[in-house]
Formats: structure tokens, C-alpha cells, sequence
């Protein structure tokens, strides 16, 4: 058993991202200005991934594993000090995206992946109640997706390409960080 970082995130972490966003001149249209909100999502979503792991090796008891998921989404779902209103909804969007990686991951932990049903009929489900303005509901499936791609289920990035533009597609979109966390759980580097 090997001994867990006793940081999995933390608050500097996140400023230095958000410094850099507030320092680059961004275009969502650019490719360097996407790759850096991606790499903001995707290195919390390593984050997660990482308690994820040291949980399930037995590293972390189920609470500790619980509390530190909690530190990060205090952290990464804070109010940004940007004064640039569209880095802020930029930011933002990231945060959205970042929602249901949490909820997937304490839903994991707490409870274990569904029984039956796959990633594509949680987050077909979550469609369906996001459309009937059920949020809550959507976001609890759209958590079972998170929990069976933490279990290894893939995650097939078609299945956004159907849906409206909204809360799930968003989602998606930061489960999909969580995908890639899973697989491949190392640092993005902060490299200028």
C-alpha cells in the first residue's frame, strides 16, 4: 500500500491557471486558448481521478476520499476574480463542465456504479430530463455515466453530437476529462 499525496489539488493550483487565463489574450476559437481551458479542466479532473484511484487501492477510507473531492470542488467552483467578462464565462463553462465530474465522483465512492445500463442511456436520460427542465434528475444521470467511466465504460463522444447545446452536453464534456483522467492520470503541465 503506498502512502497517498497528502494534497490532491489546491488553491494555488487553480490562481496559477486562472493568472494565466487573465494574462493570455483568449479566443475559444483558438486552438492554444481552447488547449488552455481544457488543460484547466482536465488537470482537475486528474485530480479527481487521482482520489478516485487512492480509494479504490485502499489508500483513502471511503470518508477521507469524500472530503478531499469536497476540497477540490471548493476550490475549482469558487467565484473567479476576472474582471474580463469573457474569460469569466469561459471560466465559467470549464466550472460547468467540472459539476457533474464531482457529483460522478462522490457517487462512485459512496454508492459504486449503477447495476444496469450503460453510458449512453444515463446520459440519454439526463437529455430527456433536461429537456423537461427536471435539472436535478439530469444531473443525477448524467453522475451514473461519470460512475460507469470510472468503472472502465467507455464514454462515445457521438452521443453529445445529437443533443441540444445545454447543461448535458456540458457535462459530457467534463466526463469526458474524467475519461482521459481515468486512463491516463498524469499532471498537465503548466507550460507557457
Amino acid at each position: 500500500m503506498s502512502n497517498p499525496p497528502t494534497e490532491f489539488y489546491s488553491e494555488e493550483r487553480w490562481q496559477n491557471w486562472i493568472d494565466r487565463i487573465k494574462d493570455e489574450e483568449i479566443d475559444p476559437e483558438d486552438e492554444d486558448s481552447a488547449r488552455l481551458l481544457l488543460n484547466l479542466q482536465d488537470d482537475t479532473a486528474i485530480a479527481i481521478a487521482k482520489i478516485v484511484a487512492a480509494y479504490d487501492d485502499g489508500d483513502l477510507e471511503q470518508e477521507n476520499a469524500l472530503e478531499e473531492i469536497n476540497k477540490v470542488r471548493e476550490i475549482v467552483l469558487s467565484e473567479v476574480d476576472i474582471e474580463d467578462e469573457e474569460k469569466l464565462i469561459l471560466v465559467d463553462g470549464v466550472q460547468t463542465s467540472l459539476v457533474c465530474v464531482f457529483f460522478a465522483a462522490e457517487e462512485f465512492i459512496a454508492g459504486g456504479p449503477p447495476e444496469e445500463g450503460s453510458v449512453g442511456d444515463y446520459l440519454g436520460a439526463a437529455a430527456d430530463a433536461e429537456a423537461d427542465e427536471e435539472l436535478d434528475a439530469a444531473l443525477g444521470y448524467a453522475a451514473q455515466a461519470g460512475t460507469l467511466i470510472i468503472d472502465g465504460e467507455a464514454l462515445d463522444m457521438g452521443v453529445a453530437e445529437d443533443l441540444e447545446y445545454g447543461l448535458v452536453t456540458e457535462w459530457i464534456n467534463g466526463l469526458d476529462s474524467l475519461q482521459s483522467a481515468m486512463s491516463d492520470p498524469e499532471v498537465v503541465e503548466e507550460d507557457e
